[in-house]
């Protein structure tokens, strides 16, 4: 028995000795890590170390049970270098302080960062939210339901605007110059334009009627695009592009409403398109010149957009492409006005633009897109009554834009008749 307690004491010895050996050597390892850190600024302060000892005392046991919790539950088997660096977490917090201290390019932290990201952004959009006044609030909900009202009309009444007005806009509401921006107009970058000029009652107050008869031509219809077509016409061919469309509106003016109409076909585009409006000009002073008469200039064009978008409405159950007016301001937001592209009937076009869009919205809803205001003149400075059109673009039809013309006509004979 002696002798065996004898052993048993030897045998202890020995794993003491490694203990203490190994809590020395760990010492050293946290002093060396320490010193390094000190070297490359990246070492906490003392004072950092002890206070983030005091937080981690409280949890100090859990982190005790957990690693041995973890590999019972596993049942797997645990490498030595894994073993170190658990005990280092456990009885050295410091060691994952000084962790922290250094960024990682991990998966996990990325999938952490676009998360933060994103709750940063929807915590700034709740923030906006919140910032809004309770008026724009109210503005913008019935703004959205006016809207919605007025795409359930168009749908449900159509072409039916001969017989009465879809939809009734509020006066009042045209008058707050942010409504009106915001539901009539889309404003190049490249320009501004201020609440003095969109005024919509001076806008509406204008007189747009034709004042003389139609015993000498009234309105004039041209191209300064002539080669735009649309997803089904043949290149060159004036009977399938925007020249066609010309020719029908012609037709429905004179036969429908009476109007003594010239449609011009002139060709400015075909072999330098960029200066097309510099060769029109001299054409249309030249008509202009003959024809006295004329009080209504119509520019008639197709847009582009991206081949994704399809710029359709329907009106009497046929489906038609939209248009857009467009207005050219002579001012760019980094010169100012343009002296060599003055307008003298910049409010004219405007005034004329603007009935004609208020026209469309209430006779045939969703059929006009927002008005385009730009910085340079188009040509418009010729007459009051001058309009730049835009119907629809090179992913329509040709039928699409074809069919546009019929509540195209009827707008304009709702504005230009007394």
């Amino acid at each position: 028995m002696g002798m065996g307690k004898a052993l048993i004491r030897k045998k202890k010895r020995p794993v003491r000795t490694i203990q203490w050996l190994a809590g020395g050597m760990s010492v050293l390892f946290v002093l060396v890590c320490y010193q390094n850190m000190s070297l490359t600024g990246t070492a906490p302060a003392m004072e950092q170390i002890l206070n983030f000892l005091k937080e981690e005392t409280a949890v100090s046991a859990w982190k005790n049970c957990m690693p041995v919790m973890l590999r019972e539950e596993t049942k797997g088997v645990v490498s030595v270098e894994e073993f170190l660096k658990d005990k280092m977490e456990e009885f050295y917090p410091v060691y994952s302080f000084s962790g922290t201290l250094t960024e990682y390019s991990t998966q996990i932290e990325s999938d952490m960062t676009c998360s933060m990201l994103e709750e940063n952004q929807q915590e700034s959009q709740k923030e906006q939210k919140k910032s809004k006044t309770a008026k724009e609030e109210k503005e913008e909900k019935e703004n959205k339901k006016e809207k919605k009202e007025q795409e359930t009309a168009a749908k449900e009444h159509g072409i039916e605007s001969k017989n009465g007005k879809a939809v009734e806009i509020s006066r009042e509401k045209l008058n707050d110059f942010d409504y009106l921006v915001q539901n009539f107009y889309q404003i190049d970058r490249t320009t501004t334009i201020g609440s003095s000029e969109l005024n919509a009652q001076e806008m509406l107050a204008k007189d747009m009627t034709l004042q003389g008869s139609n015993e000498n031509v009234q309105i004039l219809i041209y191209h300064t695009h002539s080669q735009e077509g649309y997803a089904d016409s043949a290149p060159g061919d004036k009977n399938s592009s925007v020249v066609a469309l010309g020719e029908r509106l012609t037709q429905l003016l004179r036969d429908e409403y009476g109007f003594n109409v010239m449609h011009h076909m002139g060709e400015y585009d075909v072999k330098d398109r960029d200066n097309a409006y510099s060769y029109s000009g001299p054409a249309l002073e030249q008509l202009l010149t003959e024809h006295p008469s004329i009080e209504v200039i119509i520019d008639l064009h197709r847009d582009g957009v991206p081949e994704t978008a399809h710029l359709v409405s329907e009106v009497n159950g046929k489906q038609t492409a939209q248009i857009m007016f467009f207005n050219g301001l002579s001012r760019t937001t980094a010169n100012g006005d343009i002296a060599y592209l003055a307008n003298p009937n910049r409010a004219d076009n405007l005034a004329f633009s603007f009935q004609m869009k208020l026209a469309a919205e209430e006779y045939y809803p969703g059929f006009a897109r927002a008005t385009y205001l730009k910085g340079y003149r188009y040509n418009l400075h010729y007459r009051p009554k001058s309009l730049l059109v835009e119907v629809g673009a090179q992913t329509n039809t040709l039928e699409e834009a074809m069919n546009a013309m019929e509540p195209l006509a009827d707008i304009l004979n709702k504005v230009l008749s007394p």
